[in-house]
């Protein structure tokens, strides 16, 4: 018998895993029909609400829950089931129209971009991440405190962490630019900042005060009317804090802090079933609020409990309150059909923390009262449409002398907007590609790589960035590129259209091409190069820039600089050190004439043109085969002559010689082989320039014969 209960107990959880809550409720209940433990009972109960929660039987599932609770009080573990269905069916009901509804918010007010995507309020004290995006510097510093592990970027997820929020400082050019374009606001946040010191001393009135004046400067900022409601609530102000904290839902409804603020207050007026649906709006935004999720399982768990001295009023007024006016169930929805959208929990992420000031350096902790008088909720109950009509008349009459805060468009005055405050201070032009550094400077992102090349130091703090040089992460501003963009776009456009010239005019591989002068170069053939001088660091990472990779190889000569032939490498990786420097490893691509010497930012470049061998028919072309494998052939036995040592190191350096072309002709620079051992015969580069410069294959294998036989000769002596 044990055996059947426990396999039809396992076929009910397969059913509700399987979605099939029909049929696991039907099972339950069939189980509780054969028991009479309590402790067992209550299990089953419980299980068999949950699978009527999750058909969509709410007003059955509360009964059953109700029925639960009258034998022990139900836990949170008891609830946790509840309080997902509940959470999920606000987050997924009209979810299209509430992003459609947030969205239009943000772009109305025009205040979408320079909003922080963690308290979704004004950047104030911006601080730039490694990976661009910008964030106050106290909602850093409380993300860290609060989720006590490296913060991740709200925008990115997981591609930027960072370790030492305190090693970031304030973005000095956007934080001069926002206190420029919006001083307002700006000092609506100092003030704010003022307001949370005197809050965390306890100072109530004079941090109210400081919030009241934040009020009247910045009327649409949902964090101010927040706060400003828990300063309410801290001096039992809980009429007043309630009106600012759906203040604060109105101007933001998918933040999830403001619906926790809405809930305190609630609880404090002893209005409970309402707190509870502010607590689960703020859940279906931000699933990982503890807070939230704590004061909601307490909730629901005295909501289910019976009345200990009123038993029978409190469930008859219960089984009222679920047939006529589906009293919680209407609580969990009637926020969309009041227009309270869930938004996305990506733009919403914020963490709850026990109540505090938001943007305060020290969360303050106030005890909330949580067990409510059962009488007074009883008579609250009783009274509940008269008090309804009284704080309607209430509103009414503030609506009359008080005009609502909506949040409203934000515009900049011509007047304001400076294409030089926008400037690099190393190239003192329009930023482009904007980046900043962990001191809170920015310059555009090849100025301030080229002075890297120099001095792995802040061009101006001076202060140390070899970490950040290691990193290597040059991720643009995004919020400095949008705002350019945006407010500046004829400026922007004539940046763009310069840069776009630069790359252009580096990119051709005709004229101006970047030239190093180093060593012998050939086509097919690996050369790694070892780069450190400043000029050449800038070179290179023009050349991966622009997309060529490519560049030219040269001899240097005394009277030209370099040589007037060289060899077109390509780039095929490159690893740089801790310091700046990097290995890059190459492959030659193309033969070249040097037409004309210059030079460009301290490196040489050229005007060239490419040489390609002269092709052979006939009689030649046979001859040409024949020369071709005999010199192979001696080729082979210098290279299997050599040590084992020279031979292991030669191949570890250019690879095994490569083997004969099936069409000798097919390639314009000719056999590979040659190639390969023209680099590692010893010869100087002076004598094996000649041979880069021929373009007749017969001359340059007549030639490597001839070096090889005088080897071969000088071998036997």
């Amino acid at each position: 018998m044990c055996s059947e209960r426990e396999s039809m107990l396992h076929l009910a959880a397969q059913a509700f895993r399987a979605k099939n809550f029909d049929l696991a409720a039907e099972i339950y209940e069939c189980q509780l029909a054969c028991l009479g433990e309590p402790e067992s009972r209550l299990e089953l109960m419980v299980k068999r609400a949950d699978a009527l929660a999750f058909g969509d039987k709410i007003s059955d599932a509360f009964e059953v829950y109700r029925q639960a609770s009258e034998i022990e009080k139900l836990q949170p573990a008891h609830l946790a089931n509840l309080m997902e269905y509940l959470i999920r069916n606000i987050r997924t009901q009209d979810r299209r129209t509430a992003e459609q509804e947030a969205a239009r918010a943000v772009g109305e007010s025009g205040r979408g971009l320079i909003s922080c995507g963690m308290c979704l309020g004004f950047l104030f004290e911006p601080v730039t991440l490694p990976c661009g995006h910008c964030f106050c510097r106290k909602c850093l510093e409380r993300e860290k405190k609060e989720k006590e592990r490296p913060v991740v970027c709200k925008e990115c997820k997981a591609s930027s962490r960072v370790a030492d929020v305190q090693s970031y400082r304030v973005n000095v050019v956007l934080c001069n630019l926002l206190s420029k374009w919006f001083p307002e606001l700006q000092r609506a946040g100092r003030l704010r900042r003022e307001g949370n010191g005197l809050y965390a001393e306890r100072r109530m009135e004079a941090a109210l005060d400081k919030y009241n004046q934040a009020v009247l400067l910045a009327p649409t900022d949902h964090i101010l009317f927040s706060n400003r409601s828990q300063i309410h609530s801290s001096l039992k102000n809980f009429e007043k804090a309630l009106r600012d904290a759906e203040t604060a839902c109105r101007l933001r409804p998918h933040w999830s802090r403001g619906h926790v603020r809405k809930a305190q207050a609630l609880v404090s007026l002893g209005r409970t079933d309402e707190a509870l649906r502010e607590y689960l709006v703020s859940l279906s935004i931000e699933p990982d609020c503890k807070l939230a999720k704590t004061e909601a399982l307490k909730l629901l768990s005295n909501f289910l409990s019976p009345v200990t001295d009123q038993v029978s009023e409190r469930i008859s007024d219960y089984s009222n309150s679920l047939s006529s006016r589906a009293h919680i169930k209407s609580c969990i929805t009637t926020p969309f059909q009041t227009g309270i959208p869930a938004a996305r929990s990506s733009e919403s992420s914020f963490s709850c923390g026990l109540p505090g000031l938001e943007g305060s350096e020290e969360v303050v902790r106030q005890p909330q009262t949580w067990r409510v008088d059962r009488c007074r909720l009883l008579k609250r109950k009783r009274r509940g449409s008269e008090e309804a009509e009284e704080r309607q008349g209430e509103a009414d009459d503030q609506k009359k002398s008080k005009p609502e805060p909506t949040e409203g468009s934000i515009s900049l005055s011509v007047d304001v907007l400076d294409p030089t405050d926008l400037e690099c201070s190393l190239c003192m032009r329009l930023f482009y590609e904007p980046v900043t550094t962990p001191c809170g400077h920015t310059f555009c992102l090849q100025c301030l790589e080229r002075c890297l090349d120099h001095n792995p130091k802040c061009p101006l703090c001076k202060e140390e960035l070899s970490e950040y040089l290691v990193q290597r992460q040059y991720c643009k501003t995004v919020l400095m590129e949008n705002l350019i963009s945006k407010y500046l776009p004829s400026a922007f456009r004539e940046r763009q259209k310069i840069h776009l010239e630069e790359m252009a005019e580096l990119s051709n591989l005709n004229k101006n091409v970047p030239i190093f002068v180093c060593t012998m170069a050939f086509p097919t053939v690996p050369c790694p190069l070892h780069i450190f001088e400043p000029c050449y660091r800038l070179m290179i990472r023009r050349c991966m820039e622009t997309g060529t990779n490519c560049f030219g190889m040269c001899l240097g000569d005394d009277l030209k600089g370099f040589a007037d032939y060289g060899c077109l490498l390509e780039i095929r990786d490159v690893k740089f050190f801790s310091d700046g420097r990097s290995v890059v490893d190459t492959i030659g691509r193309r033969r070249f004439k040097v037409i004309q010497h210059s030079e460009r930012d301290g490196y040489n470049t050229a005007d060239i043109e490419y040489l390609e061998d002269v092709k052979v028919e006939g009689v030649e072309k046979r001859e040409l085969q024949s020369l071709n494998d005999v010199v192979y052939e001696l080729a082979l036995v210098w290279v299997n002559s050599l040590k084992v040592e020279q031979k292991e190191r030669i191949e570890g350096h250019f690879g095994p010689m490569p083997e004969k072309d099936s069409e000798l002709q097919a390639n314009p620079n000719g056999p590979s082989w040659c190639w390969w051992l023209l680099a590692v015969l010893p010869l100087e580069g002076r004598a094996q320039l000649p041979f880069l410069a021929l373009t007749s294959l017969k001359d340059r294998l007549s030639g490597i014969r001839k070096v090889l036989l005088f080897m071969a000769q000088s071998k036997h002596r």
